[in-house]
């Protein structure tokens, strides 16, 4: 029986940036280590911190590194003004924040974007994350599985329709109007999740400042920001769910907007800051008592009608999903792996909620004490974090076990075998 459990680095296998496909040269890297060091330089007055440190950049099929630090195991070796190496396949690749080796980096999966102010977004939010420690600053997730039901949809599609608004205002006034709206559908939702409030507040101080930080990094202009935005948006509402992406839309928005009359707002944030009454209070918003009236009465400015109708065939498609992954992964047999020392990388984007089950993550690589885990077609992660189902293993091997879209690595000392009384298979020692 495993009793020691611990989650380590919950760390995100791809960022929200379109990648170009790109050709590397050692002089590439340089000059995308000099863009970065540059940009937080100019801009250490966002946080009155240079946020400029150990970078790797990794190639995921490779496992190739490139490093503008070197390590202290000296596992990278100088390779003219850069440092390179092979990244241990028991370590994830993602966008992160890591400690490895005696340093802590921020570790990029190339391909970079091909245009430089995405590219150096991306990199400055990673930075951030690096530095989130030092500027007091903690690094936590929450599941906001609310946002994935019927109702949390809607209200955040209206709020993003409403900031969009804000965005292409043509005046002061028009665009508090529009916030306005904003605050009304956010705190709609809020009534009707009443646990929302909390759980979205924490996805926004780690990755919406975050991705503040990377925006206001970028070198865009006025205009390049806005179709930054608009562009941003649209790609935003092709995601699968929102649970976890969310919040790289709303805080950018909103404190982009607030920082033309208030610049160094972010400089008021802190980890225990309430993000919604903070910009309510920031905008001076007066909202309505009634917010169920209000939100019916204003829908329609921001494409209401239609935004009800699409997540309204949606919940009935997601219906059918979600019945297919309980019969897979809760009523079959299943092999269940709990956890003792993991660390997990996945794609935020595209997870499924299971209500009180848990969430199915279609793609996720985790390690641990006992191995190896690639899931290409399928998990379940347990409410708690605390173990996976995937479906019933079809070959064994001493090392290797393979199932339908997943295989698992077994460290020395760690067997799958099934277990008489519930007929799933479980993963133990020896």
């Amino acid at each position: 029986m495993i009793k020691c459990l611990s989650i380590q680095t919950l760390v995100l296998l791809c960022s929200l940036q379109a990648f170009g496909q790109q050709r590397f040269t050692k002089s590439t890297f340089t000059d995308y280590f000099n863009e970065i060091k540059a940009a937080t330089a100019k801009n250490e007055n966002l946080w009155d911190y240079d946020i400029y440190a150990p970078i790797l950049f990794v190639q995921p099929d490779t496992r190739e590194i490139y490093a503008n630090y070197p390590d202290t195991a000296q596992v990278l070796k100088k390779d003219g003004s850069i440092f390179t190496g092979i990244l241990p396949k028991t370590v994830n690749i993602a966008n992160t924040s890591i400690h490895w080796n005696g340093v802590h980096w921020a570790m990029v999966m190339l391909p970079l974007p091909d245009i430089k102010e995405n590219r150096l977004n991306l990199l400055a939010h990673e930075l951030f994350h690096r530095a989130q420690s030092h500027l007091g600053f903690t690094s936590f997730n929450t599941d906001n599985n609310h946002l994935d039901q019927k109702e949390g949809r809607i209200s955040l599609r209206l709020e993003l329709e409403a900031l969009k608004a804000a965005i292409l205002s043509g005046s002061t006034e028009e665009m508090k109007r529009h916030l306005t709206d904003a605050m009304a559908f956010r705190l709609y939702r809020y009534k009707i999740y009443p646990a929302a409030d909390s759980t979205e507040n924490i996805l926004e101080l780690n990755e919406g400042i975050a991705e503040y930080t990377g925006m206001m990094m970028s070198g865009r202009s006025a205009q390049e920001m806005q179709n930054h935005f608009l562009k941003e948006l649209e790609q935003f509402l092709t995601n699968p769910t929102f649970v976890r992406s969310f919040a790289y839309q709303t805080i950018p928005l909103y404190g982009y907007l607030l920082q033309k009359t208030k610049y160094e707002w972010n400089k008021e944030i802190t980890s225990k800051t309430n993000l919604t009454k903070y910009f309510i209070q920031a905008f001076a918003i007066r909202l309505p008592n009634d917010l169920k009236s209000t939100f019916y009465q204003i829908a329609n400015q921001y494409n209401g009608s239609t935004i009800i109708a699409e997540e309204t065939a949606r919940e009935e498609a997601i219906k059918k999903l979600v019945a297919e992954y309980k019969d897979k992964f809760i009523e079959q047999p299943h092999l269940e792996i709990s956890f003792q020392k993991m660390n997990a990388s996945f794609d935020p984007r595209n997870i499924i909620p299971l209500e009180d089950k848990g969430t199915v993550y279609p793609k996720i690589r985790i390690t641990d004490n006992w191995g190896i885990l690639t899931v290409t077609d399928g998990a379940l992660m347990s409410p708690g974090w605390d173990k996976i189902s995937v479906r019933i293993p079809t070959q064994f091997g001493e090392i290797n076990v393979i199932g339908d879209g997943w295989i698992l690595e077994l460290n020395q000392g760690f067997i799958v075998q099934k277990d008489s009384a519930s007929h799933n298979y479980i993963l133990g020692k020896k």
